[in-house]
């Protein structure tokens, strides 16, 4: 990784300080004119979002000037952004608000995450949360950490022993498939021991990387909802690929994403939803 601790300590500070400044002072005191919808009616975009992307993309090109920055609310104006997570050198990717329904809402599930991808592959992964001033970062090779404000950081190891389906808890949005597969995929629910959604990516990779929950199947590839989480999870010891069987990758956008934690519990549960793929 060619990053530094400096730039790297900078890169948390930057998404601290905007936090503090953009995110916070702002929650459950929006207005109705701070909310609008993007795609979807419960697609939702806030001013907390816009100036927070605003801010951080500032703080980044000062600290990486030469990167490429892609940011959630830039690539809503400008798909072609995304063109550049693939590409030689680096990129930097910011979720300023990651959960924004939940934000927006007055619920506090809600994150900021940023990773760069250095010639398409993640080498550095922040998921904030706001709310607790506490942060999971993680490093290609270097562990991930969970790390909370003059404390020592604490190393993160995902375990799951077992691959038995009834005793396991996991995230499945069931909103982020087509009526097909959400008929499928609901089908197969009662199997575990409890599936939910939190409508926040940041907060269910946290939960990921500290062995706090089993799996995730995910199906939209959005590179800002995944790609710090799955580095955090594999540092952890996890397992992130497709569910026909790739490699994730940052640039990916197409394909359904199954996160275990461990090994044999994501050979289980491709077999489980094995059907799934063209989905």
């Amino acid at each position: 990784m060619s990053l530094d601790a400096k730039e790297t300590d900078a890169l948390i500070q930057a998404v601290r300080d905007t936090a503090k400044a953009e995110i916070v002072p702002r929650f459950r005191g929006l207005a109705g004119t701070d909310v609008d919808a993007k795609g979807a009616p419960d697609d939702l975009v806030t001013v907390a979002d816009r100036a927070s992307e605003i801010a951080i993309t500032a703080a980044v090109a000062g600290i990486l000037p030469s990167a490429r920055i892609v940011g959630e609310e830039a690539v809503a104006e400008d798909i072609s952004l995304l063109d550049g997570v693939g590409k030689p050198g680096q990129t930097v990717v910011i979720d300023p608000i990651d959960g924004t329904w939940n934000y927006a809402n007055g619920l506090a599930t809600y994150g900021v995450i940023l990773s760069v991808v250095e010639d398409g592959e993640t080498v550095f992964g922040l998921l904030y949360d706001p709310s607790g001033d506490d942060w999971i970062v993680a490093y290609r090779g270097g562990g991930a950490w969970f790390v909370r404000p003059d404390r020592d950081a604490i190393p993160l190891s995902v375990s799951r022993p077992g691959t038995d389906l009834g005793t396991s808890f996991g995230f499945v949005g069931l909103y982020l498939y087509n009526k097909p597969g959400q008929a499928k995929i609901a089908e197969t629910l009662p199997r575990f021991r409890r599936t939910v959604s939190l409508r926040c990516s940041c907060h269910e990779y946290r939960l990921l990387a500290q062995g706090r929950s089993d799996f995730m199947l995910n199906g939209m590839l959005n590179v800002w909802d995944h790609a710090a989480g799955v580095l955090a999870l594999e540092e952890a010891g996890g397992v992130a690929r497709l569910l026909d069987g790739r490699p994730y990758a940052p640039a990916m956008r197409e394909g359904l994403l199954l996160n275990a934690a461990s090994e044999p519990l994501w050979d289980r549960l491709a077999e489980t939803w094995a059907g799934l793929t063209q989905l």
